[in-house]
């Protein structure tokens, strides 16, 4: 699985154009073209007592966007890339599906969304949504963050984000084209981390004997996918964790400098995730490091 066609979505927030730059490194792998989407918000231009739309406001913020298109493709000024522009407006989560099928993107590229008191419930419900309906790989991506660790409220910026992918395995078939999408990276990747980790639920009430058989069995698992990446000639680690789940997985990504988190999309339970959160959207959510999901 290579990544040929990138469709970026963007509403235009500080450091949006260093996140693109960010990403063309997968030229290296394979990228070919990029997409620069934009949605203007159907209510940003309807005429609410008539249900119309504010023609020339449509044409002014569609030239605004274009111009600054423009603006970036001429600044990366790569001949060896493909640069497309889409300019929609609606619903933004059905529009960015709908430009990703007509381009025949193999990667969407959405930012994260600021979050208010609400959606401390719904835990980025925008995103979810996107997670949870796309059929292709969805990255969130995070160029600067703000995060706290260990009483500290530290800085980070994601430049350099396929340098040390982690893999968190569920073991699912989701999870091994997760494994497929790191192999793809040869040349952009210098080591692929492999983790998985033994959940508090599932360990739980085991004795002794069966959470040994459980652990040597997952080792088994990870030492199959280091095989499979030492195999494509790129260096590999594993690490086997026992707790929670979303709480390891992060902790892991810190302790061992990963540049980004790769997961699969399992797609079980999605009415629970949708409103509580899952693992994949609460590591998207949580983590510092931009996080690539794959269905």
């Amino acid at each position: 699985m290579t990544f040929e066609t990138l469709l970026f979505h963007t509403r235009f927030r500080e450091l949006a154009f260093n996140s693109l730059k960010s990403l063309l490194e997968l030229k290296a792998a394979g990228l070919k073209k990029v997409v620069l989407a934009y949605v203007i918000p159907r209510e940003d231009v309807a005429f609410v007592p008539y249900g119309g739309i504010l023609k020339e406001e449509e044409k002014r913020l569609r030239e605004k966007a274009r111009l600054t298109f423009d603006d970036w493709i001429q600044t990366i000024d790569d001949p060896q890339l493909e640069f497309h522009q889409r300019i929609d407006v609606g619903a933004t989560n059905a529009a960015i599906l709908d430009m990703a099928k007509a381009e025949k993107a193999d990667l969407i590229v959405v930012g994260r969304k600021k979050r208010t008191a609400m959606e401390k419930v719904y835990v980025g419900t925008h995103v979810l949504d996107i997670l949870r309906r796309s059929e292709v790989p969805v990255l969130m991506s995070k160029y600067m963050v703000q995060y706290e660790w260990q009483g500290e409220s530290l800085m980070r910026t994601n430049a350099k984000i396929w340098k040390r992918p982690l893999i968190a395995s569920d073991w699912s078939e989701p999870s091994r084209r997760a494994l497929e999408v790191c192999l793809s990276l040869k040349g952009l990747a210098e080591k692929i981390i492999v983790t998985h980790v033994l959940g508090a639920r599932r360990t739980k009430n085991l004795e002794q004997v069966a959470l040994k058989r459980l652990e040597d069995e997952s080792e088994k698992r990870l030492q199959s996918f280091c095989r499979q990446i030492d195999h494509a000639g790129i260096e590999s680690e594993s690490h086997l964790a026992m707790g929670r789940t979303v709480e390891e997985i992060i902790k892991m990504s810190r302790d061992y400098k990963a540049t980004m988190i790769v997961m699969g999309r399992t797609g079980k339970d999605w009415f629970r995730e949708y409103w509580l959160g899952g693992v994949s959207h609460q590591i998207a959510e949580l983590s510092e490091l931009p996080v690539l999901l794959i269905p």
